[in-house]
């Protein structure tokens, strides 16, 4: 997956919402295409997780390999996969999506102050303890993903007033704290 134009690489996962909603993305600011980073000469691989049929549940289905067989414990598991190459292979294909890029790009709406579901259950099923993306000391400056940028993409249900300190929501970067911090700088992207 080297880029032939030795320009930075960028990997997005995108959150489509279903109809109506989706109208409503269609007239927001595109970051991927025209005018976006695709303009800027970068090369961009894209997750869209509803087009790929994702499934965002995080159970056994998650590994190829079986550390315990009558317990059943997601952070065992990750460690089994993660020491003998046992992701499935969704998990695996999105895990080394993240290793590629240089950046990551979170697009989003914002759901109950946080990400929707199937972005959610894409970070609980992809970002795997046990040494592959995180663990063993491998997290915040030492994280996996050290040197590489992240950012969020958000739209919000409400005028940006709502979104500030004396807003009714409060400033968004508080509530984008646990998404930027808690995930993204807890793997080591900045």
């Amino acid at each position: 997956m080297n880029s032939p134009t030795g320009r930075r690489k960028h990997d997005a996962h995108l959150h489509r919402p279903r109809a109506p909603r989706a109208q409503q993305l269609q007239r927001c600011p595109d970051p991927i295409g025209s005018g976006g980073v695709v303009a800027a000469g970068h090369e961009v691989v894209v997750s869209d997780l509803y087009a790929m049929g994702f499934n965002p549940v995080s159970d056994r289905r998650n590994f190829t390999t079986v550390r315990d067989a009558n317990y059943y414990h997601q952070q065992t598991e990750e460690a089994n996969a993660a020491a003998h190459d046992g992701f499935a292979p969704d998990i695996q294909a999105e895990m080394d999506k993240l290793f590629w890029c240089d950046a990551l790009i979170l697009q989003f709406p914002l759901c109950w102050f946080g990400l929707p579901a199937i972005l959610k259950g894409w970070v609980d099923r992809v970002f795997a303890s046990g040494g592959r993306i995180y663990g063993g000391g491998k997290w915040y400056d030492r994280g996996v993903f050290s040197g590489k940028r992240a950012m969020c993409s958000v739209t919000i249900g409400g005028p940006p007033p709502i979104y500030s300190d004396r807003g009714l929501n409060g400033p968004i970067g508080a509530i984008l704290f646990p998404i930027n911090h808690g995930m993204l700088y807890f793997v080591g992207f900045r």
